[in-house]
């Protein structure tokens, strides 16, 4: 199992608690990032949003881009997953961008290629907010001509949403043969591009038993389609701590939902343009990318437990929500992840 987790850009990830202690500042999340990659997390999540998901439209929230490209300055092993949206980046000014990252971070950036569904963000950015299946088709363009930009020189592409004739770009990333292409989605218009057309699965936070068959149905589009095998990902909001009644209480702590919270009105717009395989409570809206449901709450052998059940179940990649970051992070790596590498190479 590897351990990444959600760069906190938008000062945290519970939207009933105001204030979490980790402020959307490049001082927290540089100090963050240095510190994870030694306590043994192996990836950090660099989400793109332009307004702030979390806390509301009108607070603070960090770059996606320019935050990896500093991140990646001063750190040494953590891959840098960043987030992207389609409409936001012309495909090719893109590729030249994340190829010059993956320069400066020595191979260590990957993309998490996300179509866009706040309509509200593109509006007030002035871009271009299509239909559901419509992303995808736009994705799935933008996603070939980044594709080949990254591996040929002198190509030329004409699509219906993009364009490029005889384009160079170099240096070409260190990454080979390409820098990893991960997606999520839980339409069929997305799971038949993903499968198609990259490299990892990542879901929402689900239990064990709920993922299995995820992996399973993307394995065998895979299998259909003559590729190789996909790495898989879930989304997890952790709790450790020593007894369960505490780990308990924590969580109902953070679950106290406040549906005037300044972020309910975001959640609302991502529930109308996207579609998902199931009801979503207003618990999961306490806590985003429905990460209590992966059941990462508890002592540090029942969260240990329950880490092996998806292991089990196919999955490559935890994608962990703390809070606060910093402090919970280190208990995690301290109870969870320290013993179970100790364990593998006894």
């Amino acid at each position: 199992m590897r351990y990444g987790y959600w760069m906190p850009v938008f000062g945290g990830w519970l939207r009933n608690i105001e204030d979490e202690q980790m402020t959307a500042t490049w001082d927290y999340v540089s100090r963050l990032a240095r510190r994870s990659e030694k306590i043994g997390f192996d990836l950090s999540l660099i989400a793109e949003l332009n307004l702030n998901d979390i806390k509301g439209v009108d607070a603070p929230s960090l770059d996606a881009w320019s935050t990896s490209a500093a991140l990646a300055a001063v750190t040494e092993r953590l891959e840098l997953m960043i987030a992207v949206r389609p409409t936001f980046h012309l495909p090719a000014l893109l590729a030249k961008q994340a190829a010059n990252i993956d320069n400066i971070s020595g191979g260590r950036v990957s993309l998490n290629v996300v179509s866009s569904w706040w309509a509200e963000e593109a509006k007030k950015y002035g871009v271009q907010f299509d239909q559901h299946d419509d992303r995808y088709a736009r994705t799935s363009e933008w996603l070939d001509v980044v594709d080949q930009a990254w591996k040929r020189d002198h190509f030329s592409y004409s699509g219906r949403y993009y364009s490029v004739t005889d384009l160079v770009l170099q240096p070409k990333p260190v990454a080979k043969p390409r820098p990893v292409i991960y997606a999520g989605g839980e339409s069929e218009a997305a799971k038949e591009l993903i499968a198609t057309k990259c490299d990892a699965y990542v879901m929402h936070g689900d239990p064990p038993e709920r993922i299995a068959p995820k992996i399973r149905d993307m394995a065998e589009r895979r299998e259909r389609k003559g590729l190789p095998p996909m790495k898989y990902g879930v989304a997890g909001y952790a709790v450790v701590r020593e007894t369960e009644a505490a780990a308990k209480k924590e969580v109902e702590r953070i679950t106290n939902v406040k549906q005037n919270a300044a972020g309910y009105k975001n959640y609302e717009q991502w529930l109308a343009n996207t579609q998902l395989e199931q009801r979503v409570s207003l618990e999961d809206y306490s806590v985003s990318n429905r990460g209590l449901r992966s059941g990462l709450v508890g002592t540090p052998h029942q969260v240990a437990d329950r880490i092996g059940e998806f292991e089990r179940a196919g999955v490559d990649l935890l994608l962990l929500q703390f809070s606060p970051q910093l402090e919970e992070m280190e208990r995690f790596a301290e109870s969870v992840i320290k013993p179970s590498r100790v364990a593998v190479r006894t």
